[in-house]
């Protein structure tokens, strides 16, 4: 029938925001979120996001493929790729595998451009080490090896041992994945 819909299809998620918010938005499932707003604090999400040229925002972000049009102070790290189109006018570093950067935008800061797999992982800074993790999450070294022996939890070989990235592991702890 034409009027019923396939369950099967997921239903596209669009939010619109125009208007000033503060603190932290994170969105554990895909979504197709457009800032025109103000914003300031913290944004994680995962799926699509754009900042409006009208958009000012002072806030580290974090999503799959960002586009930006407007101002942005902070920290941007795309997963997937980004892209600054004519207004944008990025003040901060940026990390992603993929940026494509159009006549007009400004960026002023550092762009660290890494291979999909590195990028997974994020920078040094924001990696621990196994012991690391264990004392961040208060298990012993052995639980650590364990997880990641069975493949429940992200991490990157590195020489004779493991680094974990922050981030991912805080995703994997809020999926309840931890046990």
């Amino acid at each position: 029938m034409m009027g019923k819909k396939d369950k099967r299809h997921e239903v596209e998620k669009v939010l619109d925001v125009d208007a000033s918010m503060q603190g932290s938005m994170i969105f554990k499932d895909p979504v197709n979120l457009r800032i025109n707003g103000r914003f300031e604090g913290t944004l994680n999400t995962k799926g699509n996001l754009m900042i409006g040229e009208h958009a000012v925002i002072n806030a580290d972000i974090t999503g799959d493929s960002i586009i930006i049009a407007g101002k942005i102070n902070g920290t941007v790290h795309a997963l997937k790729e980004l892209k600054l189109i004519s207004p944008a006018c990025v003040l901060g570093d940026i990390r992603t595998p993929l940026l494509s950067v159009a006549e007009g935008a400004v960026l002023e800061g550092n762009c660290r451009m890494l291979a999909k797999s590195k990028a997974d992982f994020g920078t040094r800074e924001n990696s621990l080490t196994a012991e690391e993790l264990a004392k961040y999450l208060e298990v012993s070294p052995s639980m650590i090896a364990d997880w990641v022996n069975s493949g429940k939890l992200p991490a990157m070989k590195e020489g004779d041992g493991w680094r974990f990235d922050r981030s991912k592991v805080d995703e994997w702890v809020a999926e309840g994945k931890i046990k």
